[in-house]
C-alpha cells in the first residue's frame, strides 16, 4: 500500500496476542506487505501517532493507517480516536476499528468521531481480507494533501 507514492506504515493497536496474530495474518494474506508497527497499549500507540508531546507534528509527512482494538488496558480505543481525529496533523489518517464490541451505538459513536471501517472480532477470515485489500485500493489511487 502507498499513499502519495510513500510506504504506508500499518500501526496495530491491540492487546490480544492471538488477535494481533491473526490480523497480521489476514493483512499478510490480503498481499499487504507494508511495515506493521504493533502496540499492546494505548499510551504508546498515542506517542509514537501524536509525538512524545502528543501535538501531532512527527506524523505530519507521515502515511500511518492505524487499525485499533476499542478495549485496551490503559486507556479505551475511542479515546485513541478522538485523539488522533482532533488533531490537525492526524485527522486525515485512516483508522480502521477492531474489536470484539458490537454494540449500535458504540459502533455509531466510532463513526461519528472518524473511524473509517468498523470490523467486529472474531474476524471472517475473507471479510477482513477483502477490506484490507479494499484498502490497498483506496491507497493506490488516493492523493493526501
Amino acid at each position: 500500500m502507498k499513499a502519495a507514492g510513500k510506504e504506508v506504515t500499518i500501526v496495530m493497536v491491540e492487546d490480544d496476542e492471538g488477535h494481533a496474530r491473526l490480523i497480521e495474518k489476514n493483512v499478510r494474506r490480503a498481499g499487504v506487505n507494508n511495515e506493521i508497527v504493533p502496540f499492546q497499549d494505548g499510551t504508546s500507540a498515542l506517542k509514537y501517532i501524536l509525538g512524545d508531546d502528543l501535538s501531532g507534528e512527527v506524523s505530519a509527512n507521515r502515511y500511518l493507517l492505524i487499525l485499533l482494538d476499542l478495549n485496551l488496558p490503559d486507556m479505551s480505543g475511542i479515546d485513541i480516536l478522538e485523539k488522533v481525529k482532533s488533531n490537525v496533523h492526524t485527522k486525515r489518517l485512516p483508522i480502521i476499528i477492531l474489536t470484539t464490541t458490537d454494540d449500535e451505538r458504540e459502533i455509531q459513536r466510532c463513526y461519528d468521531l472518524g473511524a473509517n471501517v468498523y470490523i467486529t472480532k472474531p474476524v471472517d477470515y475473507e471479510g477482513f481480507a477483502n477490506a484490507i485489500k479494499q484498502l490497498g485500493l483506496f491507497f493506490s489511487v488516493m492523493q493526501i494533501p
